[in-house]
């Protein structure tokens, strides 16, 4: 598009193929002709920020912020779209995976675990274990909806030094180890999904949302409410929630640890308190219909755009406070003019009532 961010794509082909691999919080597109002589393949990788997605829809019905299009042949033909409302997404050219990300939690489970133990000495272990979580090179596809589940599942405090529950996450595999020598594979694959530690939740919780009726699918607002149903930390009622180091805000219940920032408590989330059936139902204006059906019709994309909403819509509200305080403040008049013959009648008045003489 006209607006978009990216850099244009060297890739001109009537008929060609789009296939695509995901690796943590990247996707590589791979366009490759039919005629395999007539252009060579062309890679694409994209990050997706807040608010970026690919939506396949008719080409003469294109969605807003639609940065990047492909067009199939078919009649009336289609678009797949790079959608980004916020811009935050990218994509770049070439088919290399940046560099500073670790394996992906998801596809590369094994090299993550292995990447993140044989490396528990580097210095970022020394933080509290919510903030290393989004440490993308060691925790690549970790966001933050992810950690606060992770976390809540195994009542591991946030602001605990991330060192401290590897380690002993450590030795517990070294001890369950040595006791599965004496079982079978079947009851290996038990314990382990019964007792599952830190790493492998990592790996799990992903999998939870990818596998389970495409949870996070935008096109679909009944997904959506699947997917707050199978939240169970994250923006919950009855959950605290506190800044990170980062300015992330971390959700979790019971004590935040050792680690926590000092001179801010957590805040809770209230229930939802619910209905009086007796209760007269209340008149719903036009306005408030018009907002629901736009609601209905455009559902956030994630829970964590849903946060962001709400912190970023504190900021306007101070600001327009502060101008209706200037504006209910009138300025000062400036005094109306006296006359010179009225300044001295009101001189020698005030000399004679202290019974003063004026003079003649």
């Amino acid at each position: 598009s006209a607006v978009g961010r990216g850099p244009e794509v060297p890739f001109r082909s009537e008929a060609y193929r789009i296939s695509a691999i995901a690796r943590g919080k990247e996707l590589r597109l791979t366009l490759s002709a039919l005629d395999p002589a007539a252009v060579p393949p062309q890679d694409l990788v994209f990050r997706f920020g807040m608010s970026g997605s690919f939506r396949l829809c008719p080409a003469a019905e294109l969605p807003r912020h639609a940065h990047l299009r492909f067009l199939t042949r078919e009649s009336p033909p289609r678009a797949l779209c790079f959608v980004d409302p916020r811009r935050f997404g990218s994509w770049r050219l070439g088919d290399a995976w940046q560099p500073e990300r670790g394996p992906c939690v998801v596809s590369e489970y094994q090299a993550f675990r292995e990447n993140v133990l044989k490396n528990l000495d580097d210095r970022a272990f020394d933080k509290p274990i919510c903030e290393v979580l989004l440490n993308q090179k060691y925790f690549n596809g970790i966001g933050n909806y992810l950690r606060a589940e992770i976390l809540y599942r195994l009542k591991i405090p946030p602001f605990e030094k991330a060192r401290t529950v590897l380690e002993a996450m450590k030795d517990q595999e070294e001890e369950r180890r040595k006791k599965d020598l004496s079982l079978t594979l079947s009851k290996k694959v038990k314990l382990m999904q019964e007792n599952p530690d830190l790493l492998e939740l990592c790996h799990n919780v992903p999998m939870e949302v990818i596998t389970e009726n495409q949870l996070l699918d935008p096109e679909h607002p009944d997904n959506y409410a699947a997917f707050k149903t199978w939240l169970q930390c994250y923006l919950v009622p009855g959950m605290s929630s506190m800044r990170d180091r980062n300015g992330r805000t971390i959700w979790f219940q019971g004590e935040p640890g050792p680690m926590a920032p000092k001179g801010q408590r957590p805040r809770k989330k209230s229930p939802q308190v619910k209905a009086d059936p007796e209760a007269p139902t209340p008149k719903v204006t036009s306005r408030a219909l018009k907002q629901r059906r736009r609601a209905a019709a455009n559902p956030p994309k994630s829970e964590e755009e849903e946060e962001k909403k709400e912190e970023e819509a504190d900021g306007p509200r101070k600001r327009r406070a502060r101008g209706r305080r200037k504006a209910t403040a009138a300025p000062a008049l400036p005094e109306p003019e006296v006359p010179q013959s009225v300044r001295r009648s009101r001189r020698t008045s005030a000399r004679r009532g202290k019974g003063e003489t004026g003079s003649p």
